[in-house]
Parts: structure tokens; sequence; C-alpha cells
């Protein structure tokens, strides 16, 4: 039943605001009573099929409070009133409940704040807020932050928020040490956050699923008032969110959800693809309409998506298609290595905007992690193209990167006071604030430098001795590798002094999707610093931060909005671009390694795949390289799995370009059959490693040596690990344990 109210719209048919709508699209606009599923391919006109439908019930007679309709950004939701107060008028779209859930949920909390223990002026932690008072309460237990990082903690307190699992229950299911320590945390935590009048971003959802389960009141209240619930991209809702909406549904029904379950990739921060995939199950009598005409691609590139994604098994099957041109074939390039392959897109985007007229910002390059802008910019940089770093920051300006190249400073310079007190506590080491403020004033005081007071802290007064022992630890860390600072060659110098900072140990031992993408930025530096020594004979610690910072500073302006995008393929998603390049089609790169055993991670990888595709609009290029350092190996790479599934007539030969599955094989067999010299009679017996040894590498696990060659800090060896892969690795930086 049809809820009739006055509205400003009252006078002008409804029906109107169907013009220019395509059949699908209207019959979704038009369902109004009842569950409905809109399927949305990828730029099938998603977002007006949701605004209109809003102007449609509106213009039907609904008052524009009882619809409650939920997004997943605030951009979004401004967008959508926008676009509906431009279809009935501004002063009813203003009266709609349009916004995030966290904004919605948290409006709601502090209206009824009282019935779960709050009052209404509670405070939202972000982020940050959240990981202090994690380690309040680590400090309060005696938890070690070295030996349990808080961020994993954290993570995993925000996980079973999202499963809707209380610490209670966290503690009942605890089996592991860590586990076990987490849930006493999460303890204290809730409480903490409790005595503080306290909610984090998860607690917003939490907290209003417990509202509406414990007072029947107040469900009532928004039953009567939201009886139409609209929720956008409802293939990235986690449990807790698909928990609060059902509920909030049930009375009427009239829920309408809208995605595209082959646009589901926020798998690693909780999102549920069951949600849509099952929304039958849950609502047998639901209207299912596919919106399946492309409004954005070339037939070419949409052939390419859907050639990819209907090897996915867990999917809700539809055909996109369009009236656009056939375009441009897409070039597909093979390249030597990770820099060529950064200059061969740079040459590639300079050839497509000059033969098409692009501007600058016509053009998107798009990879997996973000370590692999680094050689991007260096690339984009050299070839004097401007570009900007999208939802991120450039490479060189991220926390982790900054704080490596300030442990480098201080090891070329101890009197670099910046660096010192940048990285000092980067892993946490006890040494607190107050102390560091009496050694500087003491430094100060007697004309010395900090670092030199930090190695004998005792003469400062009130000084604890335990941080005098931590800072005297840290000085004999930097002085230990100071005096072999001319001796070996600066990578790997900086491998072992960085390794024995502990810095990349923290953020591997967190273990979040956050942290291992952090670490391995970390080692893209200590990759580039072994490329550079490679390339330039002389090259020591001192010319290499020179030169980074020149590149970092001075060759890094704003340029303004016409300028290329570099982002990540999650940072992609919503976006379009008439030229798009995706690099690094590379098996343990994407999809990512941990797909190779996980088939829901490898579907997910997929997804994600198809979502860098279906930004193009107009042209569309991929890249791999043969081989890349990654985590201080030169290891040799097979072309992604991805390039084998795309339906080989897109494709087209470009130079060096693949065009076919055939030579992709090939170019795998040439890999496993790589012609190596065995001569390792002048390596070390750390080194001396034999063809047909069982040897551990710690990030690809067990394998066999199957050739080696080289001498000296050149000497390599080829490992096939369990896995099937092989790599070459370089025995001076792999680490390899002999089982």
């Amino acid at each position: 039943m049809t809820l009739k109210l006055v509205s400003q719209s009252d006078h002008v048919p409804a029906e109107d605001l169907l013009d220019g709508l395509n059949q699908r699209q209207a019959e979704a606009v038009t369902h109004t009573e009842g569950p409905l599923l809109i399927i949305a391919g990828a730029g099938s006109g998603k977002t007006r099929v949701l605004t209109v439908r809003i102007a449609y019930l509106l213009r039907l007679g609904v008052h524009p409070s009882h619809i409650l309709s939920l997004t997943f950004t605030n951009k979004a939701a401004q967008e959508m009133k926008e676009r509906v107060g431009e279809l009935v008028g501004g002063s009813v779209s203003r009266s709609m409940w349009v916004g995030t859930f966290h904004s919605l949920f948290a409006r709601i909390l502090r209206q009824h704040a009282d019935r779960i223990g709050y009052t209404s002026s509670f405070t939202i932690y972000d982020s940050d807020d959240q990981l202090a008072a994690i380690k309040a309460v680590m400090n309060q237990l005696g938890v070690s932050q070295q030996a349990v990082p808080p961020n994993g903690v954290k993570g995993r307190i925000s996980n079973a928020k999202n499963e809707m699992m209380s610490w209670q229950e966290y503690s009942r299911r605890a089996s592991t040490i860590s586990e076990k320590q987490t849930a006493q945390i999460y303890e204290l935590y809730e409480k903490r956050l409790k005595h503080s009048n306290a909610m984090d971003f998860d607690d917003l959802l939490l907290n209003t699923i417990i509202l509406l389960d414990n007072h029947t009141d107040v469900l009532e209240g928004m039953h009567d008032r939201f009886k139409y619930l609209c929720v956008d991209e409802y293939q990235d809702t986690n449990r807790a969110q698909y928990r609060v909406v059902n509920i909030l549904a049930k009375k009427f029904r009239n829920i309408c959800v809208v995605g595209d379950d082959a646009q589901s990739i926020y798998r690693w921060r909780g999102a549920d693809i069951r949600n849509i995939l099952e929304f039958e199950r849950d609502y047998p009598d639901a209207r299912v309409v596919r919106l399946e005409q492309n409004y954005r691609s070339t037939k070419t590139i949409l052939a390419a998506a859907d050639s990819v994604i209907k090897n996915n098994e867990k999917q809700l099957r539809k055909t996109l298609w369009t009236e656009n041109v056939e375009g441009e074939k897409i070039t597909v390039l093979s390249c030597r290595d990770d820099r060529e392959e950064a200059e061969s897109i740079v040459r590639t985007i300079k050839n497509r905007i000059e033969k098409n007229l692009y501007r600058y910002s016509d053009t998107a390059v798009l990879y997996r992690t973000n370590a692999q802008s680094q050689a991007l910019e260096d690339a984009l940089r050299r070839a004097n193209l401007p570009y900007l770093i999208v939802s991120g920051v450039s490479f060189y300006k991220r926390k982790e990167v900054k704080d490596t190249l300030a442990y480098l400073r201080l090891l070329v310079n101890p009197a670099d006071a910046e660096s010192l007190l940048r990285i000092v506590n980067e892993p946490a080491r006890g040494i607190g604030q107050t102390s560091l403020n009496r050694m500087q004033e003491y430094a100060v005081n007697n004309s010395t430098t900090l670092f030199d007071v930090m190695a004998d802290a005792s003469v400062v007064p009130q000084i604890q001795q335990r941080v005098v022992t931590a800072a005297r630890n840290f000085v004999e860390l930097v002085e230990r590798h100071r005096e072999v600072l001319n001796d070996l060659p600066p990578a790997t110098l900086a491998q072992q002094y960085i390794e024995s900072t502990g810095l990349p140990t923290m953020y591997k031992q967190q273990d979040t999707e956050e942290s291992l993408d952090k670490w391995n930025n970390i080692e893209r530096i200590l990759d580039h610093i072994l490329e550079q020594q490679e390339i330039e004979e002389n090259l020591t610690l001192a010319s290499y931060l020179e030169t980074v910072a020149l590149v970092s500073e001075q060759d890094d302006p704003q340029l303004g909005s016409n300028r290329i995008a570099l982002m990540t393929m999650h940072a992609s998603k919503g976006l379009e671009f008439p030229l798009v390049v995706i690099a690094g089609l590379e098996q343990g790169l994407f999809p990512l390694a941990k797909a190779e055993t996980d088939p829901g991670e490898q579907e997910e990888e997929r997804r994600l795949f198809y979502v860098g595709i279906t930004r193009a609009r107009e042209e569309l290029i991929l890249s791999y390289a043969e081989r890349r350092y990654r985590f201080g190996e030169l290891s040799f790479s097979r072309p992604s799995t991805f390039l084998s599934e795309l339906d080989q007539n897109t494709l087209a030969p470009s130079g060096r370009s693949v065009a076919v599955s055939a030579k992709i094989r090939r170019t795998v067999e040439t890999y496993s059959q790589m012609p190596v010299k065995e001569d390792y009679s002048q390596l070390s017996v750390k080194q001396s490693v034999k063809t047909g040894q069982r040897v551990k590498h710690p990030m690809f696990g067990v394998g066999v040596v199957v050739d080696v060659s080289g001498y000296g800090s050149s000497a390599k060896a080829t490992v096939e690990f369990s896995n099937g892969q092989k790599k070459q690795l370089m025995l001076s930086y792999a680490r390899l344990e002999q089982v």
C-alpha cells in the first residue's frame, strides 16, 4: 500500500520522470511496493535509476521523511539529494533521510542513547582515537606492543564487531594465545569506551542493532517512519549492515537494494557477497531487475570484461551489452622488468594523448598495490608528465616510506634531530615524549646533538633508568651499522639496517591488508636502492638520499586538475576514464599470492580486475613484467592467469605486446627452462646452496633449489616452491634457510 501524503510535486505526473529511461530502468523505477533487487551492471545508469526512483515515490505522494536511503559515502549521499532536488524541488529532498550507514544510525542513536546506557552527547572515535584507546588498555594490562601489534588487535576487534560478536562471545570462542590476548583487550576496551561515553565506528551499527532488538517501541517507531528503504552498493555491506537493514524492512518489506556482485571487492574489510547473492532467498517474492545496457564502454571492452568475470562460480548471471562503437583492441604490454614496464606505459600514454587529443586527466593508471606507484611516478617525472595520486599520497610521502628514509638519513647523519624524533619510537621503544623533551633541552643547553645525549642519557636529570637503557640501545643499533657504512654496498647495508630497526617486522606482524601494504612499500624502497646500485656504480646511501629528496620535494609540484591519475584498483571503483592502463598483471601480484590457495580470494581478485576493465570508456592497456624486484629479491614472474581468460578477439599486438594466450603460455614455459650456470665456488658458507637442497624462505615458504648461478654478491638461486612458483633469488638478500 502506497502512503499518500501531500508533497510539493503532486501536480506533476510521476510518469513524466520515465522519459529517457530504457525499459529495464523504467521497470526498476516503477516497482515501488515489495522487495526489489536491482542488479546494476557497470556503466548501466545506476545512479540515475536510484534518484529517479526516489523522485517517483515522492511524485506518488510518499512523504520524504518516510524514505530511508543508505549509501557508503557522504559524496554519494549529497549527489543523490541534489539530483532528487532537481527533479522534485529542494525543499522536498531536504526532508529525506539520505546518508551513510554510520551517519544516519548515529542520528538514530543520539535520539535514543539513554536506552543503551549512553547520553546523547556521546563521542564518536575515529581510527586514531580507537588505536590510542587500545594502546592505553594494553599498557594497563602490561601487554607488550612490540609482541602484540595494536593495529592487529584493532583489526580483530573491528572484524568481531562487523560479525556482531560481543567481547563475551569473542572470549568464549578464543582458542589461540593471540585470540585470548585480544579478548582481554576487547573487554577492557569496551568498558573504557562506555566509561568515556564513546562509540567507535563499528559501534554505530552494533549499538543500533542492540537498540532495535531490545526496545520494541523504538523498533515500531522506526517501522512507522521508514516505510521505504533503499540501499546502494548492497554487495559491499557487511553482516551487521545486512542485519540492521533487514530489521528495519521487516514490517512493510518495501526494500530496494542496488548493486553488482561482480563489483564486490571489499571482502578484506568485512563486505559479505552473500548479502546480495542470497537476497532472493531472504525475499522469495522479490522482483529482480537486471540493468545490462552499458552506456560507458566500447563493445570490445565489455566483451573483455565479460570473458573474465564469467569464470567466477559465485555470481548473479547477467550479460552487459552496449550500442556504443566496437572500439580499439586492447593492448597488452610484455616488459622485461618493472622499470621497462613504467617506461612503456608512459610512452604508450604519450602516444595515445597525441593521437586522440586526450587531456592528461582523461587517463588513469591502475595497480594492485601502492608500492607499484614508485616506478610509475619516476617514469612520469622523467617524461615531465603531470600526475596525481588519487585516494592516496605520493609514494615518497607515505608515512612508512618517510620513516624508512628518516632511518637512513639518521644513519648517514646522526646530527639530524628531525629524522631521529620521527623514528625513535617507530616501532615503540618506551622513550616517552617527556623524556625526549628533557634530552632535547639538555642537548641545546650543552651545545651537543640529541643523538649524543641519548648515547648516555643518565647525565640528564629526571630520566628513568629504563629510558636510559632504551636510548642507549637505540644509539648502539645505529652506530653498529655506521661502523660498516663505507664497507658494505648501499643496498646490503640498507637491507640489514632497516630490518634490524624492527620497522618491517612491526607491519608484517600486524597482518592486516593495510599493514602488509606498508611493509611492501618499505621493501620497495630497499629494492629501489638495489636497482639504483646496479645502474650507478659509485652509488652511496648519501647520494641516493639526495636524489630521492630532490625527486620527492622539488619534482612533485601541484600542477592543477589536468593530470594523469594514478590509483589502486580499489580506489578506481565508481570512476571512469577514456584511457585506462592496468599495470602489473602477474601471478602473485594480480592476483595476489594468497588467491592461489583460496578460491574466495581468487574470485575477489577477478572481480577487482573486472572493475578495473570497466573503468575504461574508449581504450584499455594492460601490462606485465617478466621480472620484478619484490621483498629484496629479483623474482621472475608468470603472466597473470587473468590474461589468458580474456577473449582473445579483444586483444591486439603492439610492439612487444602479447595478443594470444598461447604466447603467454610460451612465456611461462620459458621461465621454467631458464639456462643458468652453476658456479658457487666463491660463495660464503651462508650462501653455499646446491641444486636439490630443500630451503625455506620467510615469504614464499619451503622449496627446492633447482639451479645456482653467479658468485659473491651476485650469486642467485632458482627455487621451485611448494605452490609451483619458480623464483630466482639473490642469495645476499633472500635469507634462505636449509631445511
